[in-house]
């Protein structure tokens, strides 16, 4: 089996090298739009050879898009057209329902398996790959009906190759989930990142008190702008829904800090504690 990887930083890279370690393909072609990055990934014996994505369609079986969501809405349909139905196109976006709308009615609509591993670093480029990346991760699959059998067999072989737990759901509740498991999140620690730059100028003072509690939560503010923005974009019905949510509950906690009410701060926060029911699964 011939996989293309269009987007060879830490998605499309370690994609690659996951499927490497595997032995399922007989090569692995890349395609970046950073020649750096293409010539990263030759060194890094990530991909076999780089050519250009029309070139690379031609010699793949499998062709995986791992780049940022507003590319791959112009991706997808430029890939579908020069496909074949012996081929498959997989998409790795983190999120689903422009993209899957943009191709509803292409003729190889059922070529397309549309999936969202939920896994990643704050990290990106090829030197941030790595092969472990999706062992364990949970990988979605939206829209499943509308996708070949065969299509979503060839799509599974690879996920469950690199150790990924597959689901299934729309692409509508999909973006409606990550929006607060994902990226309002991600969201939060941007603009936790911004109030601590703003406020304290002297940035020795903040690696000198910076514990492991703020590391951890600023963490994702170090994530590709580039990446989230259109992300946030694509999926902004959902994301400003979570953020009303997650505004009313900060003003309501500061008006528990003003009114000094120790009470109403341990009830919110035990009631918080409650999220251990879902992550300590």
């Amino acid at each position: 089996m011939n996989v293309a990887i269009v987007g060879l930083g830490l998605m499309g890279g370690s994609m690659a090298l996951a499927l490497r370690q595997k032995n399922l393909t007989h090569a692995i072609i890349g395609i970046d739009k950073y020649t750096v990055h293409e010539a990263e990934a030759l060194e890094l014996r990530i991909v076999d050879r780089c050519v250009n994505l029309k070139s690379a369609i031609k010699l793949a079986d499998v062709i995986i898009l791992a780049v940022p969501v507003n590319e791959l809405l112009k991706e997808i349909p430029k890939v579908l057209d020069l496909m074949t139905f012996n081929q498959v196109l997989i998409d790795l976006g983190s999120t689903k329902s422009l993209l899957v709308d943009s191709v509803r009615d292409h003729a190889l609509r059922g070529r397309y398996v549309a999936a969202h591993p939920m896994t990643g670093t704050e990290n990106t480029g090829p030197k941030a790959a790595f092969a472990d990346l999706y062992q364990g991760a949970v990988n979605v699959i939206c829209d499943r009906e509308n996708s070949d059998e065969s299509a979503m067999n060839t799509a599974l072989k690879l996920f469950d190759a690199v150790g990924m737990k597959t689901v299934f759901m729309t692409a509508k509740d999909h973006d409606k989930h990550v929006a607060y498991i994902s990226h309002l999140s991600h969201v939060s620690s941007f603009m936790l990142g911004l109030t601590v730059l703003n406020k304290e100028e002297d940035e020795k003072n903040i690696a000198n008190l910076a514990g492991s509690g703020f590391e951890s939560t600023v963490r994702l503010a170090k994530s590709s702008p580039e990446m989230w923005a259109p992300i946030f974009a694509h999926n902004k019905e959902y994301i400003s829904v979570a953020l009303d949510q997650y505004i009313n509950h900060l003003k309501a906690f500061k008006e528990m800090i003003d009114q000094n009410d120790e009470q109403g701060m341990s009830r919110a926060m035990r009631q918080a504690n409650d999220i251990r029911r879902i992550l300590d699964k």
